[in-house]
């Protein structure tokens, strides 16, 4: 039984340490096929940059495309939820911009400004939790929680709701990117559509209800509020935006937590220095972000037989474009595989997309790491990875992050 393995065990060590590959894949001529992400891998930065704005050729249909296809009594539990509607990662020309609308409205800087003082209270308690104690596991008391709790305020969730949602977030990933037992897979469903009515109770309430959060934005693009309720197919509608924003807006924000704070200490002289001078932090955000992509890319499908990086593709091609590699291409960042938060003029990274597809919560995910970085600099300078205990890296280019983060510090 283990040759059945193997192939999960080669797409879990890809994604673990993608690294090497890239590399590999930008030192050949034209483009890869990686068997263990049944794509080609669009590995530099130029051709990244190409595939994201032809749009018409490179369709983001498949964005999401599962890596599990769940057992059928797990796909009988999520019978019972709502969603699996077209949402704006996966939709292209006129109804991406009409889906991505109100997220732009929601999302705008003065409405990230407006978050930013509670999301300030929000992590000097978290940190108040552990702080005396000196040690803890940083992932789960504080990067998990942070973006969570911040992204559910954004939306509008009730506190209360918010742990739940976090956990049905993550249960969605596993069932749909990792092999898990039939009982598992069942136990993941059940999570996911909790969730799910969580958040048809939070759309139906802001239909009759409307409030100035993100909730009754995505509500009133679905339906125009004031006629009665939503029908099951606006319910299940409002239910795919949200779930696929507040997935979104938290897992790939925890992962930039935990992979900064991970490779600040890794480096302890950019640690160092960084604590001496807090106005490097927001170099520090980006050099982070640039040299440890959370998200490390997408899927694409082509819709017509195209020539990129001198390579001919048919129509209905699968390719990954990875912004984790490009963010290490020598071609546009100097020192690639430097972890370096004083680089003079950086370029442009694409941590966070580029065109079309660019992240709409990208300066909320940078406010929160900065307040972070504020937060941990200032009132734990000697903070140091815990010896004994190695970081493992997720199996996942969702959102690549340690799975556990232990560290110490001199308790006051």
């Amino acid at each position: 039984m283990a040759h059945e393995h193997e192939p999960q065990g080669r797409l879990d060590e890809l994604m673990r340490e993608p690294y090497p590959r890239y590399a590999r894949a930008q030192a050949a001529e034209g483009l890869v096929h990686v068997p263990e992400l049944d794509a080609w891998l669009v590995a530099r930065d130029a051709d990244v940059r190409e595939v994201l704005l032809r749009t018409e050729e490179f369709s983001s249909v498949n964005a999401l495309r599962p890596d599990v296809m769940p057992s059928p009594a797990a796909l009988a539990v999520l019978g019972g939820g709502f969603g699996g509607g077209p949402v704006v990662v996966v939709s292209d020309g006129e109804r991406h911009q009409r889906l991505r609308a109100p997220l732009l409205r929601a999302l705008s800087p003065a409405r990230v400004a407006a978050a930013v003082p509670y999301a300030r209270e929000r992590a000097a308690a978290l940190v108040d939790a552990f702080a005396k104690d000196g040690r803890a596991e940083l992932m789960a008391a504080y990067a998990v929680r942070l973006p969570g709790e911040v992204i559910g305020r954004v939306v509008g969730l009730d506190p209360a709701d918010v742990p739940l949602v976090v956990h049905g977030g993550y249960r969605a990933e596993e069932l749909l990117f990792r092999p898990l037992p039939e009982d598992e897979q069942i136990a993941a469903a059940e999570d996911v559509v909790a969730m799910q009515h969580v958040l048809d109770r939070c759309a139906r309430d802001r239909y009759t209800h409307p409030r100035a959060d993100l909730a009754t934005e995505i509500v009133a693009s679905v339906a125009e509020p004031g006629h009665g309720q939503l029908s099951l197919a606006q319910r299940h509608e409002a239910v795919a935006h949200l779930q696929n924003l507040l997935i979104a807006g938290h897992l790939t924000t925890t992962a930039l937590i935990g992979t900064t704070v991970l490779h600040l200490l890794s480096h302890r002289d950019q640690w160092e220095l960084l604590c001496a001078r807090p106005d490097l932090i927001p170099a520090a955000v980006e050099e982070a972000a640039r040299y440890d992509t959370a998200l490390q890319g997408f899927r694409r499908v082509t819709t017509c037989p195209v020539s990129l990086a001198g390579t001919e593709l048919p129509a209905e091609a699968e390719l990954f474009v990875a912004f984790g590699a490009a963010n290490r291409d020598a071609s546009r960042h100097p020192r690639p595989d430097a972890f370096d938060i004083t680089r003079e003029a950086p370029a442009r990274h694409l941590a966070f997309g580029f065109g079309a597809h660019a992240c709409v919560g990208a300066q909320l995910a940078r406010e929160q790491l900065r307040i972070t970085l504020e937060e941990l600099t200032r009132r734990l300078p000697d903070l140091r990875l815990a010896e004994g205990r190695p970081v493992t890296m997720r199996p996942t280019m969702i959102h690549r992050s340690p799975e556990e983060l232990h560290l110490t510090w001199a308790a006051s």
